[in-house]
């Protein structure tokens, strides 16, 4: 019977149709007997929600199998044609295949997972020309890092016990869920990298500061504090990026923890963002100052992600859980803060992740994990700061060291402001 939902199928099948032979058409504009257009396109799709809805309603399985081999044939053949003109791209052709797909899947009533594709089609059509020239950025070694970040979150980690090992009370040695966290940040680091990839090497520094900041704030502040040895003149630029970096890492502390812990991440919002607010607020200050050196560089020549480091991370990651949990059982919230302090004087990530896991196993926990984690983020930027201090240039200095005055002090006030208005998180 022709209803409203059956409407709706047809509907969105010709809509989809519509849109891809649009985005086909304006490709192949300018060439000669193109395979098809907005209109074939369109009847195609169509043909795809006929044939699904025929096949339902007579139970004829196969039904839809047999028309899509047709249509299939039929797209062959127009290959062998413009092939034998020399057009060897098949693009269009698949397409067409696919459109007969998003139809069928439209005529079996799953117009949602059809609209979804439809899109993610038009993307990686209409983004031809960036995607090949992303592919010519790309070198070996970034398909084997990639090959390897698959490897251990698709292959590795679901291979792994989801539960905990070792004495009480500190049985808190999770296989899963450290790995679960090596490839959380893994995947941020990859990301860092993808972006660096992406728009090129050189970048304005405040870019610099943004993006190095999702790989490792630490390494943007190391590396700007010895250029500014050798650059003096460009010192506020160098401090633009390194409170950049700062203040994408106190965002991403927050947004990793909420990958465990939401309840977590909304308390640590309020304590954190205070910090990275008034590190925007700097860093506008500091922008308007170096307009004239605009450009920075970011090398691209080793990927940051590998798995020693992966390993690393995860190692480094259970030694965290097993002395902050052992310092909570034996030393209360004092021996909590105490993990906080030391273990951000080299890495936040694990100890953020190792808390967000307390309170999302504990939630009682959650205050003092909260806590917890802005004192390592102090600690770590007391840590860069003294660092960039003692290596940078006194430019620098005059500059970064009162600035991190300031965000010790909006950590404070943003860490009150938790206790107010989220005593119960």
């Amino acid at each position: 019977m022709f209803t409203t939902d059956v409407a709706l199928r047809f509907a969105a099948a010709l809509g989809i149709g519509l849109l891809l032979g649009l985005e086909r058409e304006r490709a192949q504009e300018g060439e000669e007997q193109a395979f098809g257009g907005v209109r074939t396109f369109a009847l195609i799709t169509l043909f795809g929600a006929v044939a699904a809805f025929l096949q339902a309603q007579l139970g004829q399985d196969g039904l839809a199998l047999a028309i899509f081999a047709a249509i299939a044939a039929l797209v062959v053949v127009s290959y062998a044609v413009t092939a034998a003109r020399g057009e060897v791209g098949m693009t269009t052709e698949v397409t067409a295949l696919l459109a007969f797909v998003l139809g069928g899947l439209c005529g079996w009533g799953e117009e949602g997972i059809a609209s979804a594709a439809a899109v993610a089609s038009l993307l990686l059509l209409t983004l031809k020309d960036y995607l090949h020239y992303l592919a010519q950025r790309l070198e070996p070694a970034d398909v084997y890092t990639t090959l390897k970040f698959a490897l251990i979150s698709v292959i590795i980690l679901p291979l792994l016990p989801n539960e905990t090992f070792g004495p009480a009370p500190i049985d808190v040695i999770n296989p899963y869920k450290i790995w679960l966290m090596v490839v959380l940040i893994a995947g941020l680091n990859f990301v860092g990298y993808v972006l660096v990839k992406v728009l090129g090497s050189e970048h304005g520094i405040g870019l610099t500061g943004v993006v190095g900041g999702l790989v490792s704030s630490t390494a943007v502040t190391l590396s700007f504090s010895q250029r500014s040895r050798q650059e003096p003149a460009h010192s506020q630029a160098f401090v633009l990026a390194i409170v950049l970096a700062w203040t994408v890492m106190f965002v991403r502390v927050v947004a990793i923890t909420g990958v465990v812990s939401p309840p977590l991440a909304v308390s640590l919002g309020l304590a954190l963002g205070v910090m990275a607010i008034a590190g925007l607020i700097v860093s506008l200050v500091l922008w308007r100052r170096s307009r004239s050196q605009p450009t920075g560089t970011i090398a691209t020549g080793a990927n940051p992600f590998e798995l020693g480091e992966a390993i690393k991370f995860g190692l480094l990651f259970g030694v965290v859980t097993v002395a902050a949990k052992a310092a909570q059982a034996y030393l209360g919230e004092a021996g909590l803060y105490l993990a906080g302090a030391v273990a951000g004087l080299t890495d936040v990530d694990a100890i953020s992740l190792s808390m967000a896991n307390l309170a999302a196993t504990s939630p009682e926990s959650s205050v003092v994990a909260a806590r917890t984690i802005v004192i390592a983020v102090l600690s770590n930027t007391l840590v860069k700061t003294g660092m960039a201090a003692s290596i940078g240039a006194p430019a620098l200095r005059r500059t970064l060291v009162p600035t991190t005055g300031l965000l010790l002090i909006c950590a404070v006030a943003g860490a009150v402001l938790a206790t107010w208005f989220a005593p119960g998180v």
